[in-house]
């Protein structure tokens, strides 16, 4: 038993690890980091299923001997793909979109390998059945989510922070090595038993298969389809509630354990045994949960009462954490509650892995190209509190024998009313809110219109979550002027100002690596040129069609679509006076265009009098010290210039760092308010694609 046992946690563990390992690989290669990791998730789920789909055939078909046989050979081919390290030959060369890239490398990186490990769960566990009594087999499910889980957790804080790429790399391959020998061994052990027909027909010698084993009647269709819609249901809540609060609510920086970790305790909970779910409680709890999540979306409560708008993150983060742990505790619970007898666990748990991977699909894949909004979390939660109240209700009337009572049957009606209602008030304030909505695969973009105190005061917005991108007003008398984190007194309007004054009637080249709105382009003079980098199309649209600043400005605007790393690793040097690099607002900051290798990149494009300037205002990262560190390396003064306007002011506070190799652009910003950066403390090392840390800058 400890051999099943240690082979199931240690292949869960490494699982979950290397989906971090591998994708931090390859993110400087394609840069976008919400992009690639989402592109990753569709590979993982996609070979997860394939691994449930080998493992329900070969235990349907193949003797137990064939079936060591056939897994072993695989098991020796894997490590030959050891170790998980991408080749520099699969560096992408110049493909717009990167999915069929990434997909491809990862195949070629880590598909068998992965494949195997997505085999183990399901596949050790109907070997353990043949050997042991089955009544606890499925907390075996448990343990391997038990550890996953404590690979989740422990990634970030313990493994990532100390631990650079390649020596991850060979310390996960190493652990692999050890895994496929008890895997190996796991399959032989249940290969000792009689070499005869495959483990889904009966066998006549208990003494080589339990009576436990010996089949029953095959799933019904209808029992199939419900284990697949749960899994899918459970599917959609994390991933739906962890894009809302990462997006809508808060964006703080490693937000989306929570929600993940809630998933994963629902599961070892549900599958550890008999008592933790209990349905006459567990039902009506997550049915309330899904109306007072739904009625969040749209309501709180302020000074005057009731009123629109999100609630504050002190109160949404718990309530939807404690919303999805009831919600995944109602499916899971359910999941487990209809788990067939032992001889169809692989059958089972194909049908739980699809239903996962087709939730996935839906919220990852389809609801950006379906939906203008999250219109998936709100759906959802009032799918999941209608069947909740129509398993109640069926269950009290199979239990009893009559129809459920009529105060019952109305107490349901009401509470499914009661979310379809929720459901269409929060479409219709969304609506109502927004002037213009965009989503697409790098998420969703929305423009909203803000009435100040008279015309002059009236602007419009672009937010994406709840981070703004810039905004401007929209009366013609005002509408050039810079807000938000560009004004003339933050560091960006300063270093422009300084080097039209340097250049004098000279063109100046300013590149901007994170478009907004184009605030930055109403600096622009006649002559000058603007090149515009920018990974998300839609921002670039948005940008023409409902705001000016492009539009408006002298200069000559150039536009480049993709990452802006790649683009400026492919261009001829572009010689500018002014680079500024503004993607770091947001906790999920595109790390690759913080590194040294980066940098590098950037100084490449610079001219001789020419500075790059880094925008690291942020709530919850304190980027500073790794910016002067950058700079200490290479031998560049480093100016940090800090803006506080007055809160009535148009334009917000703001810090940016200038990186110059010229003493006298330094001193003539330094002259203007600027300081030296504070150096970050002794032993912290510079930031490269190889190692970074996000922990160590956290506020």
């Amino acid at each position: 038993m400890t051999l099943h046992a240690l082979t199931i946690a240690l292949s869960a563990f490494l699982l979950f690890l290397v989906q971090p390992i591998i994708a931090r690989q390859i993110l400087p290669w394609f840069g976008g980091s919400a992009a690639v990791w989402t592109t990753c998730m569709v590979f993982f789920q996609v070979v997860l299923l394939a691994g449930y789909f080998y493992s329900d055939f070969v235990i349907r078909k193949l003797t137990p001997r064939k079936q060591a046989i056939v897994h072993t050979t695989l098991l020796l081919a894997s490590a030959l793909c050891l170790p998980i390290t991408a080749a520099e030959s699969l560096k992408p060369t110049g493909a717009s979109h990167p999915i069929t890239d990434i997909l491809w490398l990862l195949t070629l990186t880590i598909g068998l390998p992965y494949l195997m490990l997505a085999t183990t769960g399901p596949l050790v566990q109907a070997w353990f059945t043949r050997e042991f009594s089955s009544a606890r087999v499925y907390r075996l499910y448990a343990l391997s989510n038990l550890a996953s889980m404590t690979a989740l957790i422990a990634y970030p804080p313990l493994i990532e922070p100390y631990a650079q790429a390649r020596t991850q790399s060979i310390g996960w391959s190493v652990a692999y090595i050890a895994f496929a020998v008890l895997a190996i061994a796991a399959a032989w052990r249940g290969a000792r038993l009689r070499d005869a027909a495959p483990a889904s027909q009966p066998s006549h010698t208990t003494r080589d298969v339990p009576a436990s084993t010996v089949a029953t009647a095959p799933p019904a269709a209808g029992a199939q389809a419900m284990w697949l819609l749960l899994a899918g249901l459970g599917s959609v809540l994390l991933l739906a509630i962890t894009t809302h609060i990462t997006q809508n609510v808060a964006s703080i920086p490693f937000l989306w354990v929570l929600p993940l970790a809630l998933y994963l305790i629902t599961f070892i909970l549900c599958f550890d045994g008999e008592g933790w779910y209990r349905p006459a409680l567990m039902r009506p709890l997550a049915v309330i949960a899904c109306a007072v999540m739904l009625a969040g979306l749209t309501l709180r409560f302020g000074d005057a009462g009731l009123q629109r708008g999100l609630i504050p993150i002190r109160y949404a983060v718990p309530l939807y954490a404690v919303g999805l742990f009831l919600t995944c505790m109602f499916v899971h619970g359910e999941l487990v509650a209809r788990k067939p007898s032992p001889a169809h666990l692989t059958r089972f748990y194909l049908m739980v892995s699809l239903g996962g991977a087709i939730g996935g699909l839906l919220v990852g894949i389809a609801a950006p190209l379906l939906f203008s909004w999250y219109w998936e979390l709100p759906i959802a939660l009032t799918i999941v509190a209608a069947l909740g109240v129509t398993l109640s209700a069926t269950t009290t009337s199979r239990q009893t024998g009559r129809t459920p009572h009529l105060a019952i049957k109305l107490v349901g009606l009401l509470a499914v009313v009661g979310c379809a209602t929720l459901l269409g008030d929060y479409v219709g304030w969304i609506r109502g809110e927004m002037r213009e909505v965009s989503r697409n695969f790098y998420g969703t973009l929305r423009v909203r219109a803000v009435e100040g105190q008279g015309p002059l005061q009236a602007r419009r917005q672009l937010l994406h979550g709840e981070i703004l991108h810039g905004e401007q007003f929209t009366d013609p008398s005002r509408r050039t002027e810079p807000t938000t984190y560009y004004g003339p007194e933050s560091g960006i309007g300063k270093l422009i100002t300084a080097q039209q004054a340097a250049r004098g009637s000279t063109p100046l080249r300013v590149g901007l690596i994170g478009v907004g709105i184009g605030t930055l382009a109403t600096y622009g003079r006649t002559g000058d040129v603007f090149r515009l980098y920018e990974l998300n199309p839609a921002v670039f649209e948005l940008a023409r069609s409902q705001f000016t600043y492009v539009s408006d400005s002298a200069a000559q605007i150039q536009e480049v679509l993709g990452d802006a790393r790649l683009m400026l690793e492919r261009e001829n040097p572009q010689r500018f006076d002014v680079l500024a690099v503004d993607a770091f607002s947001s906790d999920s900051i595109p790390v690759h265009l913080l590194t040294r290798e980066a940098l590098a990149v950037y100084r490449r494009h610079l001219a001789e009098q020419g500075a790059v300037a880094f925008h690291v205002t942020n709530r919850y990262l304190d980027l500073k010290g790794v910016v002067r560190r950058l700079a200490d390396e290479t031998g560049m003064q480093a100016v940090l210039i800090s803006d506080e306007p007055a809160a009535s002011h148009h334009t917000y506070r703001s810090d940016w760092i200038v990186l110059t190799t010229q003493p006298s652009l330094a001193d003539a910003l330094r002259a203007q308010g600027g300081l030296t950066p504070q150096a970050p403390p002794a032993g912290r090392a510079t930031w490269t694609d190889d190692h970074h840390n996000l922990f160590e800058v956290l506020k």
